[in-house]
């Protein structure tokens, strides 16, 4: 299943939103992967919930996404088009997206070594008139429709997922309207009267190994309150 991420909020922010990519330093950070790495770990083993982290506060619209395996295939995926401070908004989505994805069953303590964790940071959303509007790897598209029963309903795809399956234009959108819920046959005067909104997003993905590797070398310094995981390599 491609990461047809959950969205928690139906609002959109324009935080973060104003410059372009390339401009500006990058916000996201492997730091902020090892402590979504580190949440989940105190969860499943019960410790104590990890420090407050070093990286910024700033708030962000943010998605979280679990994969697993060699083949990396998804294991979850939430996020949130309001902007939160990241501390406490990493703190929940990582969670969330790995316990709460109603497409999965709640993540083991056994799968820990096979997990890849990617955080995404929303940024530079705009609303545009044509839902052909945009462009296949580079943005993420939100779309709102009103379904065959006369409710509205929205369904959003990370920048990363229509390269990653292969789809055009109209295969993303249609596959996105059917994870919206939209069951009713598919014509193009339909999709006209989708609302479209594109963004970017800035994103940092780390595996369990990296992860360990990461906090080794920084274990002293942050002052981890827990003892670092053992590895287990792919079984």
């Amino acid at each position: 299943t491609p990461a047809a991420a959950s969205s928690s909020s139906p609002s959109l922010s324009s935080a973060a939103s104003s410059s372009s990519p390339g401009s500006r330093k990058m916000v996201v950070s492997a730091e902020m992967c090892c402590f979504c790495f580190d949440v989940l770990y105190c969860h499943l083993y019960g410790y104590q919930q990890p420090r407050t982290p070093r990286f910024t506060n700033e708030p962000y619209p943010l998605f979280v996404t679990w994969k697993i395996g060699r083949d990396k295939r998804l294991r979850g995926c939430i996020g949130t088009f309001s902007a939160m401070n990241l501390h406490s908004g990493l703190r929940e989505y990582t969670l969330t997206s790995a316990l709460k994805d109603s497409r999965f069953p709640p993540m083991t303590r056994d799968e820990l070594p096979r997990l890849f964790c990617s955080v995404s940071l929303l940024t530079n959303f705009e609303d545009v008139c044509d839902y052909l509007d945009w462009e296949v790897g580079v943005h993420g598209i939100r779309i709102e429709f009103i379904n065959e029963k006369g409710s509205k309903r929205t369904a959003t795809y990370l920048p990363e997922v229509a390269k990653e399956q292969g789809w055009d234009h109209i295969q993303t959108i249609d596959s996105l309207l059917r994870k919206g819920g939209y069951k009713a046959p598919i014509t193009n005067e339909f999709r006209k009267t989708i609302k479209l909104t594109r963004y970017r997003s800035e994103k940092m993905t780390l595996s369990y190994a990296e992860y360990l590797a990461h906090r080794q070398h920084h274990h002293f310094q942050n002052g981890i309150g827990h003892p670092l995981p053992p590895y287990n390599h792919y079984s």
